[in-house]
């Protein structure tokens, strides 16, 4: 077995968007935006822990190449009762960044639940409506030639 041989594929840019949702209570929600987690800014954190995993995803999944990543953007979006988070990667490499942009919204949702589980728990320790959910990828692009170079969709 062991690990695709990309050798023959073209480097070209490319380009991945991830997201996904964690559900929090909105009293949970209303301290995030008062500022008022005991560990920090909960999406700061969430912020730097995604551009990191993301670099080290092949160091996480056994069969994913060493990328080396142009860009890391992670964005949030938070409502009454969830955090949106999105992960866009971009490189020029012989292989896709899809990987390393789940790898990312993923570990910045763990993050913010790490952030503000104090606040999600029960009485008995539990998270009864506290979850991660619809982590996806949104989009995944590859573009040949230098001509294309600069003209990829933003996020």
């Amino acid at each position: 077995m062991g690990m695709v041989d990309v050798t023959e594929k073209p480097v070209m840019r490319r380009q991945a968007i991830a997201s996904g949702k964690i559900v929090l209570a909105p009293a949970t929600i209303s301290e995030i935006r008062a500022g008022r987690i005991k560990k920090g800014d909960p999406l700061q954190v969430a912020e730097i822990a995604a551009m990191n995993s993301a670099k080290q995803t092949h160091l996480l999944i056994p069969h994913c190449h060493q990328i080396t990543l142009d860009t890391v953007k992670v964005s949030f979006s938070v409502e009454k009762n969830f955090i949106k988070a999105r992960c866009h990667v971009r490189c020029q490499a012989r292989t896709g960044v899809e990987m390393e942009a789940l790898v990312g919204v993923s570990l910045a949702l763990n993050t913010i639940w790490d952030m503000v589980k104090y606040l999600e728990k029960d009485e008995n320790g539990q998270y009864p409506g506290t979850k991660m959910t619809e982590i996806q990828v949104e989009m995944k692009e590859k573009i040949a030639g230098p001509a294309s170079v600069g003209k990829e969709r933003e996020s």
